[in-house]
């Protein structure tokens, strides 16, 4: 029988003014995925489909790497929607039949008084049919070691997001304002030579 493991984390980000407002960063959804997950992991499958490797994840004394198809796209509106479009347990044949991983979460911008926040949710859940030994432990300590895993897996993406996002919104309106003033024709960007 299937055991059911859920998580869910919110995350409230106040954005620094910038020249440029975030709804505009928001519209490249790639650049989302590469704030929340280490670039090495990542695999483009297609504009808005992307193959995630998550990092190794360990339950009780079994240890899985999930991949996660995750599809990540931005409405007109600024609100970014990601949804899990399917999942595969390399290594754990018995496991991977067995498993089924849902995400769905969203990241929108909103106009406060204090200026730009951004708010989001992400809710996690796994259904899992577990082997023996682990399918005769009882069920609530699998469902709190399950749902707290979960909820690490959530907690450290929240971490990176706010760590990496705004970095890279504002590193991403340097890289838009300095090619606009190029195409401007500033003529404090033309490097002078000088005679020698």
């Amino acid at each position: 029988m299937a055991t059911r493991f859920t998580a869910s984390q919110s995350v409230e980000i106040a954005v620094p003014e910038q020249p440029i407002p975030i709804q505009h960063y928001l519209r490249q959804p790639q650049r989302l995925v590469k704030a929340l997950v280490d670039n090495s992991r990542i695999q483009q499958l297609s504009e808005e489909v992307f193959r995630l490797k998550m990092r190794p994840l360990t339950f009780m004394s079994l240890s899985i790497q999930p991949t996660v198809d995750m599809r990540v796209w931005a409405e007109s509106n600024g609100i970014i929607y990601l949804r899990s479009l399917g999942c595969e347990i390399l290594g754990f044949e018995y496991i991977n039949q067995r498993f089924t991983l849902n995400l769905k979460g969203h990241l929108s911008p909103k106009e406060l008084s204090t200026g730009t926040h951004l708010r989001g949710k992400a809710d996690l859940e796994v259904l899992v049919d577990l082997p023996p030994p682990f399918s005769f432990t009882p069920k609530p300590i699998l469902e709190a070691t399950g749902n707290a895993l979960l909820k690490s897996v959530l907690l450290s993406v929240k971490q990176r997001l706010l760590n990496q996002l705004l970095a890279d919104y504002r590193y991403w309106v340097i890289s838009q304002t300095k090619d606009n003033r190029r195409l401007d024709g500033d003529s404090t960007e033309l490097p002078i030579l000088s005679a020698e």
